[in-house]
């Protein structure tokens, strides 16, 4: 049985999610206790527990502990079966960090899996926005051979949520290793301005012209589309999402989200700059997508490596409880200004 002290290292979510996923794919028992114990209310939360929920639909497992604020859970996993699955988050609880907790267990899993999340948040604050999830983390995933799709049905935001977003996965049977070292020439940089309800105020617009007025002073050319949505008329919001591709085939990524009192035009330079550090600074993994990828290299064969310009709480958790759940090891060397992480075989 897998044993996990929820308080360790950042002590979020990130422990729970990561634990369940790699509880499902071994068939290994979970027991966490002091869940999100470093975050101001501890427990968990309608977006944890759905996660939870929708982690044990797709292996059949036995749950103990699973409501809300509950600090402690037992999960027992059976056969990963996979199928067509519906999970409800109810709130604006992030729809992306639900796909982080299911998509290592759904590449495993016996059958393809069709997952619809309803009633949660596409873009929402502290996690990816689900165009950042389609755009840069699963196109940098196909480089391991995963196959999984999002299609996003409506849009959701701080605080209704009510956004929907269906996840298509095709199993394998391994993951390829990847070694991501050398970055390249940027040959394209593209993005998706989004607003819901708001075209009136052009916020899509806004936020577009200000990322590329930011980019081109920074010396790149952008491509950013503009979409004008009207997926959710419960909740009006806005984000952004850019990313580059270089010639060696890097994926750099960043993004933001709107929020009250906070104009489009600061949204736009928000993901601006947080791209062109990523660029000036020639990482092969953006500092968003840095702790995402190593459940992923973890569970490969072989060794993987990414060069980040910084070390984020997550990243350093995420290398941790690997290490610890799947008896894998990982090294941090700092190479000029970048950081390589190295998962050996």
């Amino acid at each position: 049985m897998f044993e996990i002290d929820g308080s360790k290292k950042s002590g979020s979510g990130t422990i729970l999610r990561l634990s369940l996923a790699i509880s499902a794919i071994t068939e290994n028992p979970l027991h966490i206790f002091n869940i999100r114990n470093n975050r101001p209310k501890p427990g968990l939360k309608p977006q944890h527990l759905e996660a939870v929920i929708t982690a044990g639909k797709l292996c059949n497992a036995k749950i103990r502990g699973a409501e809300i604020n509950s600090t402690e859970l037992w999960f027992t996993p059976k056969k990963n079966i996979g199928g067509v699955i519906l999970s409800n988050i109810g709130t604006a609880g992030s729809i992306s960090a639900l796909i982080m907790t299911v998509l290592p267990i759904c590449i495993f899993s016996k059958n393809p899996v069709r997952l619809c999340i309803t009633k949660g948040g596409t873009d929402v604050s502290h996690s990816p926005t689900i165009n950042f999830m389609r755009f840069v983390f699963l196109k940098t995933l196909r480089k391991m051979g995963v196959q999984a799709s999002i299609q996003v049905n409506s849009y959701g935001y701080y605080p209704k949520g009510m956004g929907e977003a269906i996840l298509e996965v095709t199993p394998s049977i391994s993951l390829n290793p990847i070694n991501l070292d050398q970055f390249g020439e940027i040959k394209h940089i593209g993005g998706l301005s989004v607003s819901t309800f708001l075209k009136k105020q052009k916020v899509a617009e806004r936020q577009a012209n200000a990322a590329k007025a930011y980019l081109n002073q920074e010396g790149y050319a952008a491509d950013i589309k503009v979409v004008y949505d009207e997926s959710n008329p419960f909740q009006k919001g806005s984000s952004i999402t850019l990313w580059a591709e270089t010639t060696t085939g890097m994926v750099i990524g960043s993004d933001a989200i709107g929020a009250p009192r906070k104009s489009s035009e600061e949204v736009g330079r928000e993901a601006a700059k947080k791209l062109s550090k990523d660029l000036q600074s020639k990482a092969t993994v953006d500092a968003n997508l840095s702790d995402m990828l190593i459940p992923f290299m973890a569970l490969t064969k072989g060794k993987s490596s990414f060069l980040t310009r910084l070390i984020s709480d997550h990243l350093e958790t995420n290398i941790w409880l690997m290490e610890k759940l799947l008896n894998t090891r990982f090294i941090i060397t700092k190479t000029d200004n970048l950081y390589r992480i190295t998962k050996n075989d």
